[in-house]
């Protein structure tokens, strides 16, 4: 068994706390995983999906979202006016992490299920 690599982070240098800053929050996620579903989305569509969010809430999210580098807005020159929403290449990049999220978040429900039986 090799030794663990000797890794001496400040809270403020943590790789997951600073990947929970860019997708920390209620709907941050939840919106990259809606997202990860799809190749691209438009902005009701993607509140329809996120049943309890606000529209002024997924437009402060997806701004931010947008100006880390995590999602890529394309507004189209038509009337009415078009924007579609799709991961970037950073964004795409978490899909792995998100399925495997949600895989434990699968058997974390059957266990919890199972203990109240």
């Amino acid at each position: 068994m090799e030794p663990k690599a000797n890794i001496d982070f400040d809270m403020d240098e943590c790789p997951v706390h600073y990947a929970l800053t860019l997708l920390g929050g209620k709907w941050k996620l939840l919106i990259v995983w809606v997202l990860a579903q799809q190749d691209c989305i438009r902005f009701n569509e993607l509140q329809r999906n996120l049943d309890g969010i606000s529209a002024i809430m997924l437009s402060k999210n997806l701004q931010e979202l947008e100006a880390d580098g995590i999602v890529d807005r394309k507004k189209y020159d038509v009337i009415p006016p078009k924007v579609e929403y799709s991961l970037s290449d950073l964004g795409k990049q978490i899909k792995p992490a998100l399925e495997t999220l949600g895989m434990w978040g699968i058997e974390a429900y059957q266990h919890g299920n199972n203990k109240k039986q």
